[in-house]
This record gives C-alpha cells, structure tokens and sequence, in this order.
C-alpha cells in the first residue's frame, strides 16, 4: 500500500476532522495546499490562527464576533423589541443576507437532542428567557425545520407563552424558483398548513 509522507498524511487526518470533508476531499485539499506558495500557506495558516485568537462570543446574544457586544447587540438602528432565536451563529449571516430583519438575535448554541445528550440545560435558554424582561414583544423562533429543530422550537414555545409575549415561526414550505412536483410530502404539507391570503 502506498503511504506519502507522515506530514501529507496528518495533514490528510486534520483536515478530514472537519466537517463534511472526508478523506478524498482532505487529500484533495492537502495537495491543492502543497502546490500554494510558502507565503499563501502561511498566510492561511496564520488567518486560521487569527481567528482562534481574536474571535469570541458575544456576552449578549453568543454571536460570534471580535467586539463584545458584537455588531448586531451595538447597533442602536436595530429593533429592541424583537429576538430571533437560532440555533448557531452561522444562522444570524444567513438571516443579515436576506436583509429582512432587522431586530436582535438569541443563540442557542445546539438543539435539543435527548439522543445524543443535549438537554435545555446544555443549551441558552435561561439566557434567553433573562433577556425578555427588557421590553421584548415578539421572539421569532428560527430553528431549522428537522425533528430536533421542531422540538426546539415547541419547548421555546412552551417557554415564553406565559410571559405573554408574542412568539411566531419563521415560515417553512416551497422555496422560491422550485418545482411543486419535486417536493417531499412534508414540505408541501408546511406550505399548505401556512399558506397566507393573497
């Protein structure tokens, strides 16, 4: 069996570690690296360091960011009267891409998942719910619409029901520019189920 050098080869096992890279994209991306020169390595390397070092969580909402409080909590434009909450960080750059929201964010870190050890405890819910005395109307439940996303979402629900604040669910169904044929059964259930006058 051929085997390359022990340095190509933790390269290969660190990069196949994250994410969605398994072993050929690993190796693919190892030799793409090989053939950067020195200076765009070391550049990469040192931007990956830069990261670990300067970013945080913000120790309002848990965005990530290299200011506490991150940009969205700062900004006085934003609406105080609204949090949306996601499961992760990476939710909020896809929510600011849209350019249709405007309020704060909570996140939650994970989702509820008994299965695999994560309970409220795990998550930021009491950091959430310790943010609502703050004149909040509307809390905008932004998890992704799987089994754990859902039950997430319900216990959220449950949650904040009693303090009689307004809480609604960011809409799920047909995305833009697909075909109704091609859909799965539960996403046109959705679609069905919050259908809006036209």
């Amino acid at each position: 069996m051929f085997k390359s050098a022990q340095s190509v080869e933790r390269l290969i096992g660190e990069l196949s570690r994250l994410p969605g890279i398994g072993r050929k994209t690993a190796q693919r991306l190892t030799f793409w690296i090989l053939k950067m020169k020195k200076q765009d390595a070391e550049r990469l390397a040192k931007t990956i360091l830069e990261v670990k070092e300067k970013v945080m969580r913000c120790s309002i909402c848990s965005n990530i960011t290299e200011t506490d409080p991150c940009h969205v909590c700062s900004d006085p434009k934003r609406d105080r009267s609204i949090i949306c909450v996601v499961e992760e960080a990476n939710d909020i750059l896809a929510l600011e891409k849209s350019g249709a929201y405007r309020g704060l964010y909570h996140v939650l870190q994970g989702v509820l998942s008994p299965l695999d050890g994560v309970g409220p405890d795990q998550l930021r819910f009491k950091e959430l719910v310790s943010r609502l005395k703050d004149d909040i109307k509307e809390v905008i439940i932004a998890t992704n619409p799987n089994v754990e996303g859902e039950a997430t979402a319900v216990y959220i629900s449950r949650l904040i029901k009693p303090l009689n604040i307004k809480v609604t669910r960011i809409a799920r169904g047909l995305p833009i520019g697909s075909d109704i044929e091609y859909a799965d059964q539960n996403t046109l259930s959705k679609a069905l189920q919050g259908r809006q006058e036209f």
